[in-house]
């Protein structure tokens, strides 16, 4: 016997065991290995969108924060909606524009056909009736919109509803078409106080919600949806923990689209490489609005002459160019350049930076190097842009005014300074507006309104006391119940320009900056558009 020959064939025969013994180890390592976030994204059917905002609920009748609404405009129809690109309303839902009685308090409105909710339950009037209704009555966050406008709902056929409000509203179509209110199935919900479910939607719109996890959504297109279903197979929504993980992922093609929310730096490196890498930089202007507050119950601000004089030492530009870097633009009305309503009030009345104006107006109230205003700027401490605009408002009045005003920036954390803001105890205090709904009135009305006050005592009562001017006008609460009345645009649209030139005069708030929105789409995405009101328009992408 060859015990060489024999020992060789043990040898070989151990030697393919283990081998193989390594490849399967090897096998089910890989099997089981966690996806990796930075990994290229090779699925050809489905758009995969980065993006660090979390939704809290998808709950309609409970959801009033911006990361909900950003997917409850691809997974719900309302009665209404926006042309794309436009404040134009269009019907959804609503098989046309509402009539509206003579007195301006009721809307009929007939409803489409041939509807299905993602369950399967066909739509009609009564399940419209239901999902205003549950809007309404359940008591969720945005249910005010719905409960201080709205006296009922009836069902009036098969597909008509007519809606009576408690007083004239001209920018009610536009409120129809918030992404809360969207029609939900009968048989999903209920209507009752408190009963949400914020981990479930089902609706009638293009996609379906089929996964709501901690750090991914999933939607797939609904088969049965109405319109021009999606040209893709759906969107895998990636949440990311912070901006530096979306904008690695997006460079290393993890995810097909990245938005909201990149810092300024990685917005400016990926337009800078977009020219070489082929990315696809969108761009467009937001509705969200930057603005001071002024305390006009504190003194010295409660001389309007102080406030004009504030108004007129602003430098939008150096703002924007030095800290948004182009981001943003010059906010010179609280009407947001979006809406044709708007008017640069505070460009033709104060400009920027009129340092000669600021001091004629602040010797007229009697303010002097040895009289100085002390003016207090407040603002959100995890607020590092706001930091910055303190920061130079004082700076660059200590440089222009040789000590006439003495600003001191003051961070407080975000719950304070908000709690604070309605209790009056700021001079001033920078904050931004996220609208409600997409009307001008959602940026005079919630500002200028008092329900309740006099000129010498302020509001005590209203939207001005709870936003912290404590501003209080006849003529401007005459004003704004006029525009809510108002049905003929041209009518409505002189009212907005009193409204302006009255809020320009009396200074209880400053616009600053209207924000830029960005979204980045890789090479060869096709359909992406970037909407002020929508935002990202996911049912028109595809590969």
């Amino acid at each position: 016997m060859n015990w060489k020959r024999l020992s060789f064939k043990r040898l070989g025969f151990w030697g393919r065991f283990l081998g193989l013994c390594c490849l399967c180890l090897f096998l089910v390592i890989s099997c089981g290995k966690r996806p990796d976030a930075n990994a290229p994204n090779t699925n050809k059917d489905r758009i995969i969108l980065g993006t660090t905002l979390k939704p809290r609920t998808l709950d309609p009748a409970d959801a009033y924060e911006l990361a909900a609404s950003n997917v409850l405009y691809s997974l719900g129809d309302r009665l209404y909606t926006y042309q794309l690109g436009s404040d134009r309303i269009i019907p959804q839902l609503a098989s046309e524009l509402p009539k509206i009685s003579a007195d301006g308090k009721t809307y009929t409105i007939p409803l489409r056909k041939g509807v299905f909710f993602h369950d399967g339950t066909p739509f009609n009037a009564e399940a419209m009736s239901f999902s205003l209704r549950r809007f309404k009555e359940n008591g969720g966050k945005p249910s005010a919109l719905l409960t201080d406008i709205v006296d009922s709902i009836q069902v009036t056929g098969e597909y008509e509803i007519a809606i009576k409000l408690k007083t004239a509203f001209a920018a009610f179509p536009a409120l129809l078409a918030y992404s809360g209110m969207a029609a939900v199935s009968p048989k999903a919900y209920e209507i009752g106080n408190g009963k949400f479910t914020p981990a479930k939607f089902v609706g009638t719109g293009p996609y379906k919600l089929v996964e709501f996890g901690t750090n991914a959504i999933k939607l797939d297109v609904f088969d049965q949806y109405w319109g021009q279903k999606p040209p893709n197979q759906g969107i895998d929504l990636q949440i990311f923990s912070s901006s530096s993980n979306l904008f690695n992922s997006f460079k290393t093609g993890a995810v097909d689209l990245a938005y909201q929310s990149l810092d300024p730096d990685q917005i400016a490196s990926l337009q800078q490489s977009a020219a070489n890498s082929g990315v696809q930089v969108l761009e467009a202007k937001s509705n969200v609005l930057s603005y001071m507050v002024l305390n006009t119950k504190l003194k010295p601000l409660d001389k309007v002459e102080v406030r004009q004089a504030i108004a007129s030492l602003i430098d939008r530009q150096l703002i924007t160019e030095r800290i948004l870097r182009k981001q943003g633009e010059p906010a010179y009305s609280m009407i947001p350049t979006t809406f044709e309503f708007s008017q640069p009030v505070f460009k033709t009345v104060y400009g920027d930076a009129n340092i000669t104006k600021a001091k004629e107006l602040l010797a007229k109230a009697g303010v002097t190097t040895a009289n100085p205003l002390k003016l207090e700027i407040w603002y959100p401490s995890g607020s590092a842009i706001r930091q910055q605009v303190a920061s130079i408002l004082k700076e660059s009045t200590t440089k222009e005014l040789g000590g006439l005003i003495d600003i001191q920036p003051q961070a407080v954390e975000s719950a304070t300074f908000f709690a604070n803001i309605r209790k009056g105890l700021y001079q001033s205090a920078l904050v931004d507006w996220y609208p409600d709904f997409s009307d001008a009135d959602n940026y005079i009305q919630p500002f200028l309104s008092c329900n309740k006050g006099s000129v010498t005592e302020g509001c005590v009562e209203g939207a001005s006391q709870s936003q912290g001017s404590f501003y209080y006008s006849d003529r401007m609460n005459q004003l704004i119940a006029k525009q809510r009345s108002e049905q003929k645009p041209a009518a409505r649209q002189q009212i907005f320009a009193d409204i302006q030139q009255l809020m320009a005069q009396d200074v209880p708030l400053i616009p600053l900056w209207q924000n830029k929105d960005f979204a980045f789409a890789k090479k060869g995405l096709k359909g992406v558009t970037l909407d002020p009101i929508q935002q990202l328009a996911l049912w028109q992408v595809s590969k």
